[in-house]
């Protein structure tokens, strides 16, 4: 992102210079898709692509968002911050000063550059990035930096699930505010305990690939799905007490298996098992650099979305089989809700350029238009440049 660049547009709209300028990155989820409602862990990552804001600070209360992803400019009242449809994408960062509001912090008037290069609807946090970002900002300009950093993660997905309306988990928020360059983060989604793996990529780098589909997992869908796995556990713990599925090992769920009739109801529950198990071994395998086995990890992560719990989709299965073709991958899956967004690979570096050629001809001849993609390293959280 050409700083300087958006310090002219910055100026060109506000007619003074900013004065501080803000990062927030996007973020990708390694392994652990569709558990972290049935209690189990996630291992996600912050990217070195985001959502930068360059800001003025005002004498009044009036708030200026503008953006150069969306031609909207929005004014409001610091006195009066409400939900307006029609206010699009500053909602998230309304929703945000609100609630930090309602909480006793300090805010102050201010004009606000938003600009961002996480594509938009590709799954990888866009919102996150945003609510996050603004967070920062009020708690360093507004509140000596004091306020924990779980604390504004946690601030951040209440305005999306209470402002803007949207019942997200807090995966998205927790990766983007607390990522660490190099690091991935080992996540209990309930307790909110976390750790961090090493990635130890070595020769292999993560590459992002984008179905270009928008991501399509409707609200009907996704309650669907945490209907059987609601299901599932009714009828696990009829036999043994257990508070939600991932709280079981892959050799006591095969124990239980034979008391499933429906064939439906019983892969959704071993996804969750399984899946949960598979999150725990990929951090020991990254930690230890065992790309291989990290790898498989990712294809078995992959076939379980696709067969048992059914969110992929034709769009993420043609951009995984096309990259396992390659001799350059050792491992990919979809990553994020499903039903469109993106799928990740691990690649060899050196193949990156001849591997998104060969898998963006092969998907193009099957899908019948062009997937996208992204190489990122592993970047930090949401922090102030100057």
């Amino acid at each position: 992102m050409d700083i300087n660049k958006l310090e002219e547009i910055f100026q060109d709209i506000y007619g003074a210079k900013s004065e501080f300028c803000f990062f927030s990155p996007g973020r990708i989820n390694l392994i652990g898709e569709h558990i972290d409602y049935n209690g189990g862990l996630v291992f996600p990552c912050a990217l070195d692509f985001g959502t930068y804001a360059l800001v003025s600070l005002r004498d009044d209360n009036k708030l200026n968002f503008t953006s150069t992803n969306f031609d909207l400019k929005v004014c409001n009242d610091l006195d009066n911050l409400a939900y307006n449809k029609e206010d699009d994408w500053a909602n998230y960062p309304k929703g945000v000063i609100k609630i930090m509001q309602d909480k006793g912090y300090k805010t102050k008037g201010m004009n606000i550059l938003i600009s961002g290069n996480i594509p938009n609807g590709a799954g990888l946090s866009s919102s996150a990035s945003l609510e996050v970002l603004t967070g920062v900002i009020i708690n360093n300009l507004f509140n000596e930096g004091k306020i924990d950093r779980v604390e504004l993660v946690k601030i951040a997905q209440k305005a999306e699930n209470e402002f803007v309306g949207v019942n997200c988990g807090i995966m998205d928020q927790f990766a983007v505010g607390l990522g660490k360059t190099n690091k991935a983060i080992l996540l209990d989604c309930n307790s909110l305990n976390y750790k961090y793996a090493d990635m130890k990529l070595l020769d292999y780098s993560i590459v992002i690939m984008n179905t270009n589909k928008r991501r399509a997992l409707n609200e009907s869908k996704y309650n669907e799905r945490r209907a059987e796995c609601e299901e599932a556990l009714k009828i696990i713990q009829k036999e043994k007490n257990v508070q939600n599925l991932c709280k079981l090992t892959p050799e006591e769920f095969d124990a239980l298996e034979h008391i499933f009739t429906d064939e439906k109801i019983k892969n959704r529950a071993k996804h969750a098992v399984y899946e949960n198990d598979r999150v725990i071994s990929a951090f020991d395998c990254l930690n230890k650099g065992e790309l291989e086995e990290f790898g498989r990890l990712l294809m078995e992560s992959h076939d379980s979305l696709k067969n048992l719990y059914e969110v992929t989709g034709i769009e993420l299965d043609s951009l995984v089989e096309e990259a396992l073709k390659n001799d350059g991958c050792i491992g990919a899956r979809m990553t994020g809700a499903g039903f469109g967004g993106c799928a990740i690979a691990l690649v060899k570096t050196d193949k990156i350029s001849s591997f998104t050629d060969e898998v963006r001809k092969a998907y193009t001849e099957r899908i019948g238009y062009k997937p996208s993609f992204y190489s990122s390293g592993i970047g930090n959280g949401t922090h102030q440049i100057r």
